[in-house]
């Protein structure tokens, strides 16, 4: 399995968000190249400011474990995290993040680089176009 095959599996979570008019942001944790924890973005559908794709998964991923630590699992989502997940994602210890596409205004690389756990390897701009396509369409839409 690749980085490319797991953020696809990421955009078809996004895709879910897309359609019930979220922002289209999706996630997945996987370990030993399986997929143990999902998510979108459910913001609205929750009305919970903290509902982000990345703490859906890690969640989902942590109840699949039964443990609050998420070692030897990779994040795969579609935009770079904000700092909010980045610090749920450094209190997980997930030993990697790959992401997208970046995130121009609130994504933890422009905000704090150094949030993370030291061992938290960092990967992006995979499949970069599709999930920033998907993100431009959505707010073409809203706009229109």
């Amino acid at each position: 399995m690749t980085d490319e095959y797991f953020m696809q599996q990421a955009l078809k979570e996004a895709q879910k968000a897309f359609k019930e008019d979220e922002v289209p942001i999706g996630a997945v944790v996987v370990c030993q190249n399986k997929i143990i924890g999902k998510g979108y973005n459910q913001v609205e559908r929750l009305s919970d400011a903290t509902a982000h794709a990345e703490m859906i998964a890690i969640t989902a991923a942590e109840n699949y474990l039964g443990n609050k630590y998420l070692h030897d699992c990779t994040l795969y989502v579609t935009i770079e995290p904000c700092v909010m997940c980045a610090g749920a994602i450094a209190w997980t210890q997930l030993s990697k993040i790959v992401y997208g596409a970046p995130e121009e205004k609130f994504g933890f690389t422009r905000i704090e680089k150094n949030i993370l756990h030291p061992k938290t390897l960092v990967t992006g701009f995979v499949l970069q176009n599709e999930c920033t396509t998907l993100m431009k369409d959505f707010f073409a839409r809203k706009r229109n």
